[in-house]
């Protein structure tokens, strides 16, 4: 009989679709004046491209975020490392990965992070950001398909 295999690095992926071509969904995500229109409330500094360090801010987490661009490879992924709460390995690395459907009138969005460890407040940070990565692909499609601001007010 083999041993139980040791979980040791928590991490998560969502996805969801928004009814705009890739190119929009992507220019949405790397530019930051609209990245501070729906998901940055204190707001973004900096194009998202490769090698670049740009700040995000948030009403509900005050300060700056240095953010670190990985990869950035217009029109299909972003990849970015920033610092997190408690519980992790240092950075955690945030995939952005966005695939043209239904004839390229739509856009799947996957986002992956990882890096915590698995400790009881690695999994609440895993789970936090889970939820904030949540909420930020909902307020892309809001924004994108409807002008909506879903955070506007949200937080503060």
């Amino acid at each position: 009989m083999n041993a139980p295999e040791q979980l040791t690095d928590l991490g998560f992926t969502i996805s969801g679709r928004v009814a705009r071509p890739v190119a929009e969904v992507y220019e949405a995500i790397a530019d930051p004046a609209q990245l501070s229109r729906y998901f940055t409330t204190g707001g973004a500094r900096g194009r998202l491209t490769t090698g670049a360090e740009v700040t995000w801010e948030f009403a509900d987490h005050p300060g700056a975020f240095p953010v670190r661009v990985l990869e950035a490879h217009e029109p299909s992924r972003i990849v970015i490392e920033w610092a997190a709460d408690h519980g992790t390995r240092e950075t955690t690395r945030t995939t952005f990965e966005l695939e043209p459907i239904d004839d390229g009138a739509r856009t799947l969005v996957t986002i992956t992070e990882s890096s915590w460890q698995a400790t009881p407040d690695g999994a609440r940070s895993a789970f936090g950001n889970c939820e904030g990565w949540t909420s930020m692909l909902a307020a892309l499609r809001a924004w994108l398909e409807h002008g909506i601001n879903l955070r506007e007010g949200f937080y503060r």
